[in-house]
Parts: C-alpha cells; sequence; structure tokens
C-alpha cells in the first residue's frame, strides 16, 4: 500500500489483468493521494507529510472538479450549494459504500453537495493494487479515486472510501492525525472505523466552496 508517483500504465496494466474497466486514458502520470503512508518514506505514519508536488496535484485535482462543478451550476444560479457529480459505475463491489460515503459528506457540509449522475465531475474505480486506494491526477486537473480491494478489508471500507473523497472536495493527507481526523487516513491503525470528517475539516470544505 506505498504511496508513490504511478504511471498510468502501469494502473492499466493492473486493472486489465483483473479483467477490470480500464482507467482514465488522461491519466498519463499519476502522482497520487493514498490512504496510507508510504512504506519507503518513512517507518512510521506520523513522520511523513507527503510532498509539495502530490499537494499540488491533489490542489489540481480539486480545482478541476470545482471548476466543473461551478460551470453547471452556472445554469442554475439560485442553488444555495454546488453539487458535485460522481459515477460510481466503474466501482460496482463500492456502490453502497461510495453513496454511503457521500451521504456522510453530505450531511456534514452545507456549500457542496455530492450527487450520483451522468456528465460527472470525477469517477471511481476499483480493482487491485498493492499501493492501495488512492485519489490521482494526472497533474492537470483531470482525475478519478480507484478503490483497492484488498485494503478496504483490512481497513474500515466506509473511512477508506470517505478519505479518499475527501480529497476531491480539496482537503490533503494528514496522516499524523487522530482517528478522528477523517483525513489521518490509515495513520491511526486498521482499528480506526471512524468515517465523518471533523469539525475543522467540515470547517475547511465549507470554506473552500463557500
Amino acid at each position: 500500500m506505498n504511496r508513490v508517483s504511478r504511471t498510468f500504465s502501469a494502473a492499466l496494466g493492473l486493472a486489465l489483468a483483473a479483467g477490470l474497466a480500464a482507467l482514465p486514458t488522461s491519466a498519463v502520470a499519476a502522482p497520487a493521494q493514498g490512504y496510507t503512508p508510504s512504506a519507503t518514506a518513512t517507518a512510521t505514519a506520523t513522520a511523513y507529510a507527503g510532498s509539495a508536488a502530490e499537494d499540488a496535484d491533489n490542489q489540481a485535482f480539486f480545482e478541476a472538479v470545482m471548476k466543473s462543478a461551478r460551470a453547471k451550476q452556472a445554469a442554475n444560479p439560485y442553488l444555495l450549494a454546488v453539487t458535485v457529480t460522481y459515477d460510481a459505475s466503474s466501482a460496482p463491489s463500492f456502490a453502497g459504500v461510495i453513496a454511503q460515503s457521500a451521504q456522510i459528506w453530505n450531511s456534514s457540509v452545507t456549500n457542496v453537495q455530492l450527487r450520483s449522475g451522468s456528465a460527472a465531475d470525477f469517477r471511481y474505480y476499483e480493482g487491485n493494487d498493492s499501493r492501495g486506494s488512492y485519489a490521482s491526477t494526472d497533474g492537470h486537473g483531470r482525475g478519478y479515486i480507484f478503490l483497492d480491494y484488498a485494503q478496504n478489508r483490512q481497513y474500515n471500507s466506509t473511512r477508506v472510501t470517505a478519505h479518499e473523497t475527501g480529497h476531491v472536495l480539496g482537503l490533503p493527507d494528514h496522516y499524523s492525525g487522530p482517528c478522528s481526523e477523517l483525513m489521518s487516513g490509515g495513520g491511526p491503525g486498521t482499528s480506526c472505523t471512524n468515517p465523518y470528517p471533523n469539525s475543522t475539516e467540515r470547517s475547511r470544505v465549507n470554506s473552500l466552496w463557500r
């Protein structure tokens, strides 16, 4: 479950080997925000804080999702919240968990709401990857969420999915945080099952999408 820079060709090979839908062809190179810290970067979760490049890629993904969502909102200027649309059709095994994750975020924040539908602002995929689950971007703002089978058996699947969705809404990883902090991801260990963002995370997302 290492969190490393990855190429699309590697991800595509894994997906095809598993007989799954291919990942987006736009993802030529995919630095990612993962659920667990990189084992090669540090021996402990508390010491790993990510990198400037990963932060920049995550910010580009978030800004692209926001731009797409706000462009559609322009047709309905009286809506009180921005609606971000996701497509979970390429992650059928996680359909229920993805819906639950969306419900958690929708009940936690007011300025942005997640909806399943066509003309999606981002997509979910599933498969096998030893690096685990991640929110990934090609460095140009386009991206997707990948959910790894093994990791979602080892860790609480709803927390994993809600965590990765948090990246789409603009939140970075913070592995040194406590279990009560959603974006601490796998840092607190497999016993942590909390799928809810804390007050600081909720406030941050509302501020970003104001």
